[in-house]
């Protein structure tokens, strides 16, 4: 009894896996394949409105479904593309476009990075000039006085040992 209930309950697992692959896919039959590469750029250039940061071929959700299907019946219609995203615009905002249009409300959104950057680059070159200025003004190089002090020995010799190769090679 309890073998019969194992595999009873096994295949129905497997139907219902089976099964559920079948109903997610959603099939639109287009005249040419103009169409349907102009139905395939919109619905991944369109953001869904009910989803965080999907576009409406990604989600499954019933709204990307209503304007995939909205979609479809104005291509279908023979709309140009001009008129399909005034009409989605129109209806969801600036939102449903990932890139949105370049006006008046959205030109924060495109001069902000563009601004930014400027603001980064001068900041950076004022904080580099103002320690260059400090440095040379202090007359400090950073090293300690005994450091120093080795230092510039380090480098008489070198130019000691130098000048003498020097004259040696013109004997």
């Amino acid at each position: 009894m309890r073998a019969t209930l194992i595999k009873l309950c096994s295949c129905l697992g497997l139907l219902l896996i089976a099964f559920s692959s079948l109903a997610a896919i959603e099939v639109h039959e287009f005249d040419n394949d103009v169409d349907r590469k102009r139905y395939q750029s919109f619905v991944e250039e369109m953001r869904c409105p009910k989803c965080q940061n999907q576009n409406l071929a990604g989600t499954n959700s019933a709204i990307a479904m209503d304007l995939r299907r909205e979609l479809v019946f104005m291509i279908k219609e023979g709309k140009s593309d001009k008129e399909i995203v005034d009409f989605m615009v129109e209806r969801y905002g600036e939102f449903i476009l990932y890139r949105p249009r370049l006006n008046s409300s959205t030109l924060l959104l495109w001069g902000a990075p563009v601004f930014l950057l400027i603001a980064g680059i001068i900041l950076l070159l004022v904080i580099v000039r103002k320690r260059r200025t400090l440095d040379l003004a202090s007359g400090e190089s950073g090293l300690s006085a005994e450091e120093q002090a080795r230092l510039t020995d380090l480098l008489n010799n070198t130019q000691d040992s130098t000048s003498h190769t020097n004259k040696q090679e013109k004997q």
